[in-house]
């Protein structure tokens, strides 16, 4: 499985992850994500959530894992509540939306705009590698 498969060729997670390439299997790809996480600095973490695209973007600015993921559900409170986030917090909302319509990711980006930073800075990177995980399990053959 190549990295660009599953994350953002753009971010320095996934540039860290394909210089180590390749790796055996999807799998092993995925976990040596997960552990790179503590090590990126923290301009490095905040790059890795804002190359990934916003919530409610639109779709014609979507890769294609991103557009089949986010769909094309017009949620207009959307702009409103990613731009209140990045003010807060100094990086992108990024959370793992596994099938679940944008409204409900309204109610979940409110509540996360409760949290602390550093919270949130782990929430969303957790979130990154979650989504790659998905994406690979969808490209499994059944």
């Amino acid at each position: 499985m190549e990295v660009d498969a599953l994350f953002e060729a753009a971010s320095p997670l996934a540039q860290r992850l394909a210089a180590e390439a390749p790796f055996k299997t999807g799998t092993q790809l995925v976990n040596r994500a997960y552990k790179l996480l503590d090590a990126l600095s923290e301009p490095e973490k905040i790059a890795t959530l804002n190359a990934h695209p916003r919530i409610g973007e639109d779709p014609r600015r979507l890769s294609a894992a991103s557009r089949s993921e986010q769909g094309d559900e017009p949620v207009p409170e959307l702009e409103w509540l990613n731009a209140t986030y990045e003010e807060k917090f100094g990086f992108r909302f990024v959370v793992f939306v596994n099938g679940r319509p944008k409204r409900d990711l309204v109610k979940i980006l409110k509540q996360r705009l409760n949290n602390g930073r550093e919270q949130e800075l782990a929430t969303g990177l957790k979130a990154v590698v979650d989504i790659a995980r998905a994406r690979l399990e969808k490209a499994r053959p059944a």
